[in-house]
């Protein structure tokens, strides 16, 4: 009987020291002591600032507002004069540029001399005109005597409607060599000469020179290109898969890359086009809603098309923080401000649509976006403050 009790209390006592071997000191019965891997998996997400770090860091508090925001697609493009503010100036006949001292850049008026072109066959033109001139003359006169003659039955009809024709065709021929020389810049009558000016169709500036003194051109020379930077478009190139987000109407933001503080304009697509380039892009025109004469064409800009608007909620900019690929805000914990200052919680939030400084934001589920304090300026005070802690831990 006695060996039997014992051996009952030997069994007993097994389980209750592997339980103890096992179990910390100080752990209830039942409970499972935490591993220090789910400890450091843990990060910690408040920081605490004090009432003189918070002034320097600029804390401000606000709340999620309603925001009329647009969906935005983004392309490149630049600055260009639409076609009628573009001229291409050639001379008419060619031959050698005898006089130019324009540069590229120059502004030209309406009317003014570019270049001056020698060439021959100008003489050849005034001295055929000139000699038509005096045939009309004596033509002029053939047919007012013959109309005379006829009317007096002294001549038959047939030398009438001769000399009529004839002076006809003289005033016809006359007509056109004056029209020529002046197409050609030279002077109708006069002294004879074998210069031309190349003048200027419209005012506006220099695009391009392409000729100096003594090159010997012909008619299909370019040699200036004049533009009117008074009306300018923005040409876009948007990629074919984007093109049917496109309507006429949308609003285009843009920024020149010249300029340093990244200010924004505004332009309105009125021309979508209808052929894919290589590159696979599609050109879009939009007009500026605002002229500036002193922009350049050719100017390099980057665009936003506004394809959809909605009132959605949002915060500002500088209330979102970029950590780790992940976008995050704090929050006002709402306990009163202690002796070590007030407390923050960094929350993860999902950001949208950016514009006009303004950032789409879904909040977490559970949190009131009208009674929530969100810190809206010095978000990145704290998140260095929390992660330094984070380091000296």
């Amino acid at each position: 009987m006695l060996l039997l009790l014992a051996l009952a209390g030997c069994g007993n006592d097994t389980p209750e020291n592997t339980s103890d071997a096992t179990t910390p000191p100080g752990t209830p019965a039942g409970t499972q002591a935490a591993t220090p891997a789910a400890d450091e998996d843990k990060a910690p997400t408040d920081v605490t600032l004090s009432p003189a770090e918070q002034r320097a860091g600029g804390i401000r508090l606000g709340q999620v507002q309603d925001q009329v925001l647009s969906g935005g697609l983004k392309v490149n493009g630049t600055l260009d004069a639409p076609p009628e503010n573009q001229v291409a100036v050639s001379a008419l006949l060619g031959g050698i540029v005898e006089r130019t001292t324009l540069l590229q850049g120059s502004r030209v008026r309406a009317g003014q001399v570019l270049a001056t072109i020698r060439n021959p066959e100008f003489l050849t033109l005034q001295q055929n005109y000139m000699e038509t001139r005096s045939q009309l003359e004596f033509a002029r006169a053939e047919y007012e005597r013959q109309a005379e003659l006829y009317r007096q039955e002294v001549a038959p009809q047939k030398n009438f409607q001769r000399a009529r024709a004839e002076y006809r065709a003289l005033q016809a021929q006359a007509a056109g060599q004056v029209a020529y020389l002046r197409l050609a810049g030279l002077p109708v009558g006069g002294k004879l000469t074998a210069s031309a000016p190349v003048t200027a169709p419209r005012a506006g500036y220099l695009k391009a020179v392409r000729v100096s003194a003594g090159q010997n051109v012909t008619p299909t020379d370019v040699l200036f290109e004049i533009v009117d930077p008074g009306h300018l478009d923005v040409v876009l190139n948007v990629f074919e898969k984007d093109v049917p987000l496109l309507r006429q109407g949308q609003t285009v933001r843009y920024s020149l890359a010249n300029d340093s503080a990244g200010q924004s304009h505004q332009a309105s697509i009125y021309l979508i086009g209808r052929t894919v380039d290589q590159d696979r892009t599609v050109r879009v025109y939009a007009h500026l809603r605002r002229e500036d004469a002193s922009r350049l064409p050719g100017t390099y800009v980057r665009a936003v098309i506004e394809t959809n608007t909605a009132t959605v909620p949002a915060l500002p900019d500088k209330a979102l923080v970029q950590f780790e690929g992940r976008s995050y805000i704090f929050l006002a914990t709402g306990q009163p401000a202690g002796p070590d200052g007030s407390t923050y919680r960094m929350t993860p939030v999902e950001a949208g649509v950016s514009e006009n400084g303004y950032t789409q934001v879904t909040m977490p589920e559970g949190l009131n976006s009208a009674t929530t304090r969100v810190v809206v300026e010095g978000a990145y005070s704290l998140l260095a403050k929390l992660k330094n802690a984070e380091e000296e831990e």
